[in-house]
């Protein structure tokens, strides 16, 4: 079996797969690309002759687009061929059906990397079912959206060993590399779907931070009537230096706020955007649901990942909430503009740097203590602080400083379920808890929407609460429904239905 490929076939055409084709033949590879969507191949040679994101000129002739699928596969040297095959295509039934009707050209030895946001489950079934004839279908999240596609991204494949042996150089190759090492953001996170899972993950811990980011700046430009350029420049230091350094969110953010409207054309692009993310309601994005439903499978508290989900639910039927505003009126969910002295400002956007950083730490701790479990019920053996080394370049939750904390400590206690009880983490969230606190008082008072904000505060309080009203519930509980409870004298318990009841009322 040969050990170097120099052919790679990518299907789906879209802005991903032609990044991603892109990359691979700066890399060397000769590629072949396919779209069942003939359009994105005609757009084909507009990506290429991209003047920015393009292929340099010399190196066209390692990319071929079909529309045809047949003469895709013979390309790559047809049925008989070692193949290696790469899928960038929507989660759900498009890869089953693509499986299905490039079937009978798949011989022993060929792998698929499946590079799309699937669900676990999916990747699973698929490898279950080619695993038989020969056939390694490898579980590999890629993030970092488009860019990273065509300049490298985090990838995390999973699968069988021998398969990703075969691959791995290749992918280390194409990967992003962390600034500070050198090393690939890539890992083999383990067997079966674990890559899957672990990028599922890490579009949860993605979704609270998108939350958080967009609460600081509706605090600062709707609260505290800050200009855009402004708040700009509070975001680029905020990624430039301290907790918050390097943070992809925040980067960005600062750009968004700074990008004017093109044609000489006065004004800001961000203010022409609707108030309403779709990705979740209408099931073109699946992680950021799959998250929170895992969450709550697995039994893990996930309040910031969960609240800035059903936050973006509740935005994405504009004209539905139009007729809730109209119902309960438009000062119930009016931020209020604030009138305050430079001195208060500037203590209060320090305020909310430490406050934007807690609630983030929430967000990965949330994110990692799912991982941990859902790799301790499976027998994965996800190596945590090798998802997190992956996540220092080439991904949408990089984030340096909390990299730095969070990796050597994952080394220490690779078997740690619950990040909150690793004591650096839990002096850091000491730290800059007041200044959460702060910072949710002032945006209940402002009216301001601060969902994940106030869930991560409530998060660190209950996790950390020694005597939870829960007793109440639990009495509650045992009174209608005779579920039992334990006796606090006979300290801690299991995790399991308790040994008393009382009969609180006869039936």
């Amino acid at each position: 079996m040969a050990n170097t490929f120099t052919k790679i076939g990518v299907i789906g055409a879209g802005s991903m797969g032609s990044g991603m084709a892109m990359l691979f033949a700066e890399n060397g590879l000769d590629v072949s690309l396919y779209d069942i969507k003939g359009e994105n191949i005609d757009n084909l040679a507009g990506h290429l002759n991209d003047p920015q994101s393009g292929l340099a000129s010399s190196l066209h002739q390692k990319v071929t687009g079909y529309k045809d699928l047949t003469q895709f596969i013979q390309s790559l040297g047809g049925k008989d061929a070692d193949k290696l095959l790469v899928f960038s295509i929507p989660h759900g039934s498009a890869a089953d059906k693509v499986i299905e009707q490039i079937r009978d050209s798949l011989t022993m030895g060929d792998i698929i990397l499946d590079g799309g946001n699937e669900w676990y489950k999916n990747a699973q079934h698929r490898q279950n079912e080619l695993q038989p004839r020969g056939v390694s279908y490898l579980s590999m999240g890629v993030s970092g959206g488009y860019q990273s596609a065509r300049r490298g991204p985090s990838i995390s494949p999973s699968g069988d060993p021998a398969a990703l042996e075969r691959v791995m150089p290749l992918l280390e190759k194409f990967a992003a590399k962390d600034p500070k090492t050198g090393k690939p953001c890539v890992t083999n996170v383990g067997p079966g779907p674990s890559g899957h899972y672990v990028k599922m993950v890490h579009n949860g811990i993605e979704q609270g931070i998108l939350g958080i980011v967009n609460e600081t700046w509706e605090l600062l430009y709707k609260c505290l009537h800050t200009d855009l350029d402004t708040i700009s420049s509070i975001y680029k230091k905020w990624e430039d230096q301290g907790e918050l350094k390097r943070n992809f969110l925040f980067g960005i953010a600062a750009d968004i706020c700074r990008r004017r409207k093109e044609n000489g054309q006065s004004g800001h692009v961000v203010n022409e955007v609707q108030d309403k993310v779709v990705q979740d309601a209408d099931d073109s994005e699946g992680t950021g649901f799959w998250t929170v439903v895992e969450a709550a499978n697995r039994h893990v508290s996930a309040p910031t990942i969960s609240s800035a989900h059903f936050f973006r639910i509740a935005s994405s039927d504009r004209a539905q909430r139009m007729q809730v505003v109209e119902a309960l009126g438009e000062g119930i969910g009016a931020a209020r503009k604030q009138h305050v002295d430079e001195k208060f400002k500037n203590e209060f956007i320090e305020d909310l740097r430490l406050a934007a950083y807690c609630a983030t730490l929430a967000s990965f701790a949330q994110g990692m203590n799912l991982i941990a479990r859902a790799s301790k019920d499976e027998g994965w053996g996800v190596n945590l602080a090798r998802c997190i080394q992956i996540w220092r370049e080439g991904c949408i939750i990089r984030s340096e400083y909390i990299a730095d904390l969070l990796e050597p400590l994952y080394e220490k206690a690779p078997e740690v379920l619950n990040t909150l009880t690793l004591p650096p983490v839990a002096e850091e969230i000491r730290r800059t808890l007041p200044h959460l606190q702060k910072v949710v008082k002032y945006g209940l008072e402002w009216n301001a929407h601060i969902p994940t904000m106030s869930a991560s505060l409530e998060y660190f309080k209950y996790c950390a609460g020694k005597h939870l009203p829960s007793q109440f519930m639990e009495a509650e509980l045992d009174y209608f429904g005779a579920h039992n409870y334990d006796l606090k004298s006979e300290g801690d318990g299991e995790v399991k239905k308790g040994k008393h009841h009382h009969e609180w009322k006869p039936a």
